[in-house]
């Protein structure tokens, strides 16, 4: 008998402490924990897959957009932070990267690391798409057209000179400035585009 009572009272026990604190199974927008830098970011399922952008069309990026002294560079979906890394190694410019996978923020955290570059480098695990892009005078895109083109309102509000460069996509709506080739050493060809705020309107042909 009292066997029963006591297992009557442990299940009413964990019963209480469940409803006073509910697991939040299947909420993909949940606060992660802290992540590297001692930031604390969002987490959302990633718009996506991460693909690494080869390193020789990183380098022709940055230097289509000319990344000058005094610049500052966002990377949009930033995976293992080497655009962000490389800006600031190569060019001596401070770089933000954002993502959202908890994942490719450690990933780039440690890249961070790794070439020394922290005082230079910030990387944030935030949606991009709720970012004031201001103070940016690069911005670096590897998404796809529906999200450049969603990131539109935001990249009109540069300021006037920026540079916006893109990894394979363009951004409908908008003429490139320019729009260059590259191989990269694992083969393949990849399309490099570039605008400068304020761009040129691109006329939709019907």
């Amino acid at each position: 008998m009292r066997h029963a009572a006591r297992v009557c009272l442990l299940v009413l026990s964990v019963f209480v402490t469940w409803c006073a604190f509910p697991p939040h199974w299947g909420n993909p927008t949940a606060k992660a924990q802290d992540v590297g830098g001692g930031q604390k970011g969002e987490t959302k399922v990633p718009d996506v897959i991460f693909v690494p952008t080869p390193q020789e069309v990183v380098d022709k990026m940055l230097e289509l957009a000319e990344v000058k002294e005094g610049d500052v560079v966002y990377d949009l979906g930033c995976g293992d932070g080497r655009i962000p890394v490389t800006a600031a190694k190569k060019y001596g410019v401070k770089a933000v990267g954002f993502d959202v996978d908890p994942q490719r923020i450690k990933e780039s955290n440690a890249n961070v690391e790794k070439n020394g570059v922290g005082k230079l480098v910030t990387i944030r695990q935030e949606d991009i798409f709720k970012q004031d892009l201001s103070k940016a005078n690069v911005v670096t895109l590897y998404l796809l057209p529906s999200l450049n083109v969603k990131l539109m309102p935001q990249l009109r509000k540069l300021k006037p000179g920026s540079r916006i460069v893109s990894h394979s996509f363009d951004m409908r709506g908008a003429k490139p400035k320019q729009v260059v080739q590259v191989q990269s050493k694992e083969g393949g060809e990849h399309s490099v585009y570039l605008w400068v705020v304020p761009w040129e309107e691109e006329q939709e042909t019907q």
